[in-house]
């Protein structure tokens, strides 16, 4: 009984050191807790704005497009400009009136944005009619520059000379289309009044179809024949016959 008593005492003991540690231990704090990254948001739509300045051109003029994009990785602009910067500006100089058209690509898919220019036509100054100028300063600029041919004796065949001469004046007559002309044809003071009227206009026909066959209207052109009665010479010589054996140019009497 006496050894039992100091070893009860032990375990009670032992036990009470036990439990008082027990009830006194402190918990831990709990780990804090790092909160997980927030996702990142998905890139928007691409958005563009296309603008032409001035909006309005004359043909052979410039115009400047400016432009400016949000969420865009890459800009062309149609027709012929091409890849661009995401914002900028640049000339062009249409010859027709144009739509440009902005295309606008990135992550979030893609846009388009337009501007048109109008390209007015080059004024045409309106050509003056017959009728508008004045007839002297016409018989000046027109029919002082046609040159005369002439003919051989008793012919009314043209010479070799003569045509060459026909086709610089048909070039001055095409170059002023619409100016009528009269071609008088005259002969030498030999021969009767009358044998010289029917050669003098033989003579002025055969100039006048040789003009046609050239491509001058036949409608701008009238024939007449003054025979031997306005001589340009009155000697009795070859050289004299020679120059009144002749077609004449004029504007037409009452243009």
């Amino acid at each position: 009984m006496r050894r039992l008593f100091p070893l009860l005492t032990i375990v009670l003991a032992s036990e009470f050191v036990f439990t008082a540690c027990h009830k006194n231990r402190t918990p831990l704090p709990p780990l804090p807790q790092t909160p997980e990254a927030a996702a990142p948001a998905p890139p928007g739509p691409p958005v563009c704005k296309l603008t032409a300045e001035p909006a309005a051109i004359d043909q052979g003029n410039s115009v400047t497009l400016s432009w400016t994009s949000q969420n865009t990785t890459d800009v062309n602009i149609d027709p012929s400009l091409g890849k661009q910067l995401t914002e900028g500006s640049t000339t062009a100089s249409p010859s027709e009136s144009t739509t440009y058209v902005l295309s606008a690509t990135g992550p979030g898919g893609s846009a388009t944005c337009t501007a048109r220019v109008t390209v007015n036509a080059a004024a045409t100054p309106p050509t003056p009619s017959v009728s508008e100028e004045n007839i002297e300063g016409a018989a000046t600029a027109v029919a002082s520059q046609l040159q005369d041919i002439f003919f051989d004796y008793d012919s009314a065949d043209l010479r070799p000379d003569s045509e060459q001469t026909l086709k610089t004046d048909a070039g001055i007559l095409k170059a002023h289309p619409g100016v009528p002309i009269s071609i008088e044809g005259n002969c030498d003071q030999r021969g009767s009044e009358e044998y010289n009227l029917g050669l003098g206009q033989r003579r002025a026909n055969a100039a006048r179809d040789y003009l046609v066959n050239l491509g001058v209207p036949a409608n701008g052109i009238t024939t007449i024949s003054y025979g031997r009665d306005r001589l340009v010479c009155t000697e009795s010589s070859e050289d004299c016959w020679q120059r009144n054996r002749r077609d004449h140019f004029m504007l037409k009497p009452g243009s």
